[in-house]
């Protein structure tokens, strides 16, 4: 069927207004590969996007959701026949290209992968670009020297979608982790996944000194500001920190005394890849780094919901990931 239901993102950074609507192929962005969707995931970014709360969209109108899972259609690339089983995320899509809350996409291949043998579109969307990024955070981390024998690794904002995959990834690789959480509530949740302790944002000992005593040998950070600052003063020499979002604000104060005297590194994780790194992180993710925890993880919601679903978001009352039904909507 040539019409298909989608969430529409129109306005201006100014004015953002977002809405159910019906359209066709025909007014897809042009793109190698056609893909019949299935589902799709709910991220801060979207939520930020479709709110207006964030300047996300840098063109309008644009179908919202910055990833999404399901089956090729048409493809003019060799690399995709129709009836594969692909993921789409990351680069313009669901900001610059028409995304995923729709039943249908058109996107460059070089936005595509095909799923490994194992994972099911369901298991694609509830990993989605948040288990892509955890994934290549802990890529990173390893390239830089962390190892399970090292020392204790930090996760913050830990109920949050990369968050919470991260935490499942590192645990199953045999590290020790802490999740550092604004919702102590959610502890029981956290331990599941495989997090050793626990520990209430309010409770974290970050000090104010250049140097603090030495806690942690890597981190994940997903808020940026001020919890940053105080990661970098308590890494162990050589300690990396996965830089992966800001949702505590985008500028953080720090000297240089954690970077030359105990050679701290600060890595930046940015998801759009080319295609040698997504198709390598994308096999780690159905092995050696496949979650152990996404029945856990993901709440599995029909597409009406979506607006209902990035409110939630906004207000902080989600944990894991929110991943959208899409192929049997009305």
């Amino acid at each position: 069927m040539d019409a298909f239901k989608a969430y529409l993102i129109e306005g201006t950074p100014e004015s953002v207004r977002a809405g159910f609507t019906q359209l066709t192929q025909a007014q897809l962005d042009p793109g190698d590969v056609t893909v019949r969707l299935q589902y799709a995931s709910v991220n801060y970014k979207d939520a930020l996007a479709a709110t207006g709360k964030g300047r996300i969209i840098r063109r309008f109108p644009c179908i919202g959701g910055i990833d999404a899972a399901g089956v090729v259609e048409s493809s003019d690339s060799p690399r995709f026949r129709p009836g594969d089983v692909v993921v789409v995320h990351s680069h313009g899509f669901g900001v610059s290209h028409h995304g995923g809350y729709a039943q249908c996409a058109r996107v460059p291949a070089d936005w595509v992968n095909h799923l490994p043998e194992g994972l099911t579109p369901l298991d694609a969307a509830t990993i989605g670009v948040a288990g892509y990024t955890a994934a290549l955070a802990v890529d990173l981390m390893e390239l830089n020297g962390i190892a399970p024998a090292r020392g204790k690794v930090l996760v913050n904002g830990a109920t949050g979608g990369v968050a919470s995959i991260s935490i499942d990834l590192l645990a199953r690789l045999g590290y020790e982790v802490v999740a550092v959480t604004g919702k102590p509530g959610e502890a029981a949740y956290l331990k599941e996944l495989g997090a050793a302790s626990v520990i209430a944002s309010s409770d974290l000992q970050t000090g104010s000194r250049p140097l603090e005593s030495a806690q942690w040998q890597a981190a994940v950070d997903s808020l940026g500001g001020e919890p940053l600052a105080g990661l970098v003063r308590t890494m162990q020499k050589d300690g990396v920190i996965a830089s992966i979002g800001n949702a505590a604000g985008i500028a953080f104060s720090s000297t240089v005394m954690p970077f030359i005297l105990r050679g701290v590194r600060l890595v930046g994780v940015n998801s759009d890849n080319d295609v040698p790194t997504r198709e390598r992180l994308w096999a780690r993710l159905s092995t050696d780094l496949r979650p152990r925890h996404l029945d856990r993880i993901r709440q599995l919601v029909p597409f009406d919901a979506l607006p209902r679903v990035m409110d939630d978001v906004i207000a902080g009352r989600n944990r894991g990931r929110n991943v959208i039904s899409l192929a049997d909507a009305d």
